[in-house]
């Protein structure tokens, strides 16, 4: 379906140069500031999986209450020659069945060459998600026919703050963006031409996208939905080949799945905090937000600058309601004006992975479908049928049609770039977890001689994995497994006690005096008790 560009002939040009420009800063936000964000728990966990060590591993050789320093710590955090790929193969078997290989062994290798800096980590991820560029360029191209919403594509995916956070996180979830629209791109190119050979390399796109993250599985039954819907039910060559590419990937995927069902149980001790049982209204509140963070989330700038003042910047969440009625009306827009091929294939990649994660949410408890990093494709799909939009009407034949939507295309890029710019600046963001520690590390490095207690206490492991990437080579630390009490040594200027239970607070409270240091943190000082 070919876009007619006539009365825009004249500033074609004109206007590629502008999303060219837009291109290199949405570029520019990937990199910029790399090492500033707390590496937070989960990338810390990224880190323990590079070394090749497993979690266990980790708190026997740690949580044995000697004191040690924090270089000790982060020993388990890089790789090391006591420990080679198949150990961080077998870290995860072990620890997090839930999240396959293919990104950490990557990650692992990356790091061998370029170091384990957290700047040196996160640019792996931040390499990767450039791919994406000609990913849905090429996708578009397949889609819709026309490059002028592959070029618009690009450039919402450039500056989109959410993409741009997690192409800067130590994580798998920009690799596995790229995986779904290569994926999808080829799905469409080898309907279209009914080549063998791209078959083949669609097979290894599904293999690819299972052994990145586990909901590439729902892509591929989404791609088969639309392959089998586009033939009319119907048995044909297309539905076989799309039957056999993807059973060849599934197979290839057959190690990981015997993994997986042999640690069902881990999986579901690891992954319990995702199955807390959230309010309707919650998760209908944090499905819009989410999908807010598309293009702009600059309005939450407070709770990570609280000295600053921008009552500005505090209007932006007024954008939430126009936002969603500009995806609403998109789809609705797309369905409208476009073949089934097109929108059915939208709406099935969006769909699929939104209905299974938010319909267990909603009848059985859990809030998987809450968090922005699972739903991708169905972020993908709201992206596509945005560009779609825009494309298509500012090179429409009425004057006020295309003064309108380029006006509301250059109000949304810029809020995606202030978006990236406020968020630049941040120690943390709201996709990060360990939001404390960067304030908690300042409290103790300010200390001459500092000793931090902590013991194996609730998300402890990976906060405390956290923080030693904060903390001064000066600080000692004395980690215990619970309900063990440390022997606190002497000769110490301060003693701090890191978020401790409750029945570990107790038991020291008979020995020592705590005071609160850092409430939100749970950071606590310790003073033996006078008499």
């Amino acid at each position: 379906m070919t876009i007619k560009r006539r009365p825009f002939q004249k500033n074609y040009r004109y206007w590629l140069l502008f999303l060219t420009v837009i291109l290199l800063v949405g570029i520019f936000f990937r990199f910029v500031n790399l090492e500033r964000k707390v590496y937070w728990h989960d990338e810390a966990y990224t880190s323990l999986r590079i070394s090749g060590y497993t979690k266990t591993e980790f708190v026997q050789q740690v949580f044995d209450g000697r004191v040690i320093d924090v270089n000790s710590v982060q020993k388990y955090q890089r790789p090391n020659p006591e420990k080679g790929v198949i150990d961080t193969i077998n870290s995860l078997a072990v620890d997090d069945t839930q999240h396959p290989p293919l990104y950490y062994v990557i990650v692992r290798l990356w790091v061998q060459v370029f170091g384990n800096s957290v700047t040196a980590t996160r640019s792996l991820s931040a390499i990767i998600s450039l791919l994406a560029f000609p990913c849905i360029y090429w996708l578009c191209l397949e889609l819709f026919e026309s490059p002028i919403i592959a070029w618009t594509s690009i450039v919402l995916l450039a500056v989109s703050p959410l993409h741009v956070l997690y192409a800067q996180e130590a994580r798998q979830f920009s690799l596995w963006t790229v995986t779904i629209l290569l994926e999808s791109a080829l799905l469409l190119r080898a309907m279209r031409l009914g080549s063998k050979q791209l078959w083949r390399i669609y097979g290894v796109t599904v293999a690819l996208g299972l052994y990145t993250f586990l909901f590439s599985g729902l892509v591929a039954i989404a791609h088969g939905i639309y392959a089998i819907a586009i033939e009319r039910f119907r048995f044909t060559k297309t539905v076989k080949a799309y039957l056999i590419a993807t059973s060849a990937g599934f197979i290839a995927f057959i190690p990981w799945i015997v993994i997986i069902i042999y640690n069902l149980d881990q999986i579901d001790r690891t992954t319990a905090s995702a199955q807390a049982r959230l309010s309707i209204s919650s998760l209908v509140s944090a499905w819009i937000t989410n999908i807010t963070y598309l293009f702009a989330d600059f309005w939450r700038y407070e709770p990570f600058f609280p000295d600053l003042d921008f009552p500005s910047l505090r209007w932006g969440r007024f954008l939430t309601p126009l936002i969603l009625i500009l995806v609403v009306y998109s789809f609705l827009f797309v369905y409208r004006h476009t073949a089934p091929r097109v929108w059915l294939f939208i709406f099935t990649l969006s769909g699929v992975t939104a209905l299974a994660l938010i319909l267990p949410d909603v009848m059985i408890g859990g809030k998987l479908s809450v968090r922005a990093r699972y739903v991708m494709p169905s972020y993908v799909g709201i992206q596509l049928v945005i560009a779609y939009l825009f494309a298509t009407q500012i090179i429409s034949a009425k004057l006020i049609n295309r003064k309108f939507w380029q006006l509301v295309i250059i109000i949304l890029i810029f809020a995606g770039f202030l978006s990236c710019g406020v968020s630049s600046q941040a120690e943390t963001w709201w996709n990060k977890g360990s939001h404390a520690n960067p304030q908690i590390a300042r409290i103790i490095n300010k200390t001459n001689n500092p000793l931090l207690i902590s013991s194996n206490n609730s998300l402890n492991i990976g906060d405390l994995m956290s923080l030693s990437h904060l903390l001064n080579n000066k600080v000692h630390i004395q980690l215990v497994i619970e309900p063990n009490i440390p022997n606190i040594a002497n000769g110490f200027s301060d003693i701090f006690l890191y978020n401790p239970s409750k029945v570990f607070q107790s038991k020291l409270e008979k020995t020592s005096k705590l005071n609160v240091v850092y409430k939100r943190g749970r950071l606590w000082r310790l003073e033996n008790k006078t008499d």
